[in-house]
């Protein structure tokens, strides 16, 4: 039965296909529409500032399209993304807060967070360079300066030498030796480290709290009653008592210091 019903959504498919083209093209003709062409070609350049802007053409879709990846491994959202998801795990409460409002205020924490830095890289590397004052790679040189100083920061040191070490990169004089491609990873994995620890210490309290609720009904026989639907009403006082996003968001930002 399954086979048929398919057969007969194609058949009946392909008669609307096989009758409304035709229907469209006549009334196109008698209407006088004008059908748009498309065409694509190449063509020697006159000059070499042809060439450059295509390259930085192509540059500028490139950097577009890893824009999302850089926003979230190069800046604060890592940690502010899983603290905040730790901590509705924590809460028991499923899907409340969702994963917009989750995502877009680990998005304009970051915006604030990292908006001193976004200041300097205008400030030394894209407007200097818009006035023509610099080169562009003078430009993305300055542009690192300011992301790197700010992933040292929040970059331990143990991790920094675990990826020196796999590199088998000599062993840097200081932070300025040290190559993106190894500070990078280096970052990423510390703000995993610093993230869990925020998200343990968060997730103790209300495990404590659930662990207190399920005794108390293991002791009164209620073993069929959900611990989870005993233990929320008192995990939300204890956190809106506590004026818990205030805490969180403001030990969060001035973690980065």
């Amino acid at each position: 039965m399954e086979c048929k019903t398919k057969l007969h959504i194609v058949l009946i498919l392909y008669f609307i296909v096989a009758f409304c083209f035709p229907i469209i093209n006549c009334w196109g003709a008698t209407q006088g529409a004008a059908v748009p062409l498309v065409s694509f070609g190449f063509d020697n350049a006159k000059n070499n500032d042809q060439v450059a802007v295509v390259l930085q053409i192509f540059a500028l879709l490139t950097v577009l399209s890893l824009a999302p990846a850089i926003l979230i491994m190069l800046t604060s959202f890592t940690r502010i993304a899983i603290v905040l998801s730790v901590l509705r795990q924590a809460l028991g409460t499923q899907q409340m807060p969702s994963n917009q409002i989750i995502i877009g205020l680990a998005l304009f924490l970051t915006f604030f967070i990292m908006t001193p830095v976004w200041q300097k890289v205008n400030e030394h590397a894209i407007q200097p360079y818009l006035k023509k004052e610099i080169t562009q790679q003078q430009a993305l040189k300055e542009a690192c300066k300011p992301i790197r100083k700010f992933m040292f920061k929040q970059t331990r040191k143990k991790d920094l030498a675990l990826f020196v070490k796999i590199a088998k990169v000599e062993r840097p004089r200081n932070i300025n030796d040290v190559p993106t491609s190894v500070l990078i990873p280096s970052f990423i994995i510390s703000e995993l480290k610093t993230a869990f620890q925020i998200g343990f210490l968060l997730y103790v309290p209300f495990l404590i709290i659930d662990m207190v609720v399920a005794s108390v009904l293991l002791s009164m026989g209620m073993m069929m009653l959900p611990p989870i639907m005993i233990s929320l009403p008192f995990k939300l006082m204890l956190f809106v008592l506590a004026d818990g996003w205030y805490l969180i968001v403001g030990s969060l930002v001035k973690s980065f210091g």
